[in-house]
């Protein structure tokens, strides 16, 4: 059979056509487009925005450390262990596999009912009743309960008052020397309107230990 030259410049055509749009024509586009996105978000981004934290909030941007001479104590992110009842106590923290890990921010995602979180608070109950068999008032309900990060570095106002007495009675302070303190370390409402006034635990427990006569390591 004889290919007229009409069939043969068609065939060329198609031929033509078909190479035009071979795989690697078609996967050349979305090749370029991942590199510069992979460049643009996972390189240019990321360094801009770390200059411009660097530069403008240097300390929130290095994880808001607090340093006591020349050493880092902690942070003001993420609350610290205290049993001493020499110290304020923050918040129980349900992080694993120990309290207050940073590395593993959680809650105990257990329910009012479940007899475990029952167990831990009454637990929790009893060492505050031991460090002050004397106090009587309520107690707040944030030293019993672990809060969702695990990692809460504060306490509420409240909290603070109930442990007041204890800490001044153990350092021999003035009770109203230990609410200067705490009122100094009192931070106010975000933008003037959302949450509450909360303290800073570890910052509170530096403060403390400042106090001439009274510096200890313990926690």
């Amino acid at each position: 059979m004889t290919t007229t030259p009409s069939n043969a410049s068609s065939t060329s055509q198609s031929t033509s056509h078909s190479t035009s749009h071979s795989p690697l024509r078609m996967l050349r586009p979305a090749l370029v487009g991942f590199v510069l996105l992979s460049a643009i978000t996972g390189l240019l981004y990321p360094a801009l925005v770390t200059g411009v934290a660097k530069t403008m909030f240097p300390f929130q941007a290095e994880g808001s450390l607090i340093l006591q001479d020349g050493k880092v104590v902690g942070s003001e992110l993420i609350g610290q262990n205290f049993s001493s009842p020499r110290y304020f106590w923050g918040r129980p923290s349900a992080t694993g596999p120990m309290a207050n890990n940073a590395a593993g921010s959680s809650g105990s995602n257990q329910g009012p009912t479940n007899p475990a979180l029952v167990d831990a608070v009454k637990g929790r109950l009893e060492a505050l009743k031991a460090a002050d068999p004397g106090n009587t008032a309520p107690v707040p309900v944030d030293l019993v309960s672990a809060s969702a990060s695990g990692l809460d570095p504060h306490i509420s106002m409240a909290a603070a008052r109930y442990q007041t007495a204890r800490v001044a009675r153990e350092r021999g302070l003035p009770v109203e020397a230990v609410q200067r303190l705490v009122q100094a370390n009192t931070e106010a409402r975000d933008l003037a309107v959302l949450g509450e006034p909360r303290v800073n635990v570890l910052k509170l427990n530096l403060a403390l230990d400042q106090v001439a006569g009274n510096s200890t390591t313990a926690h």
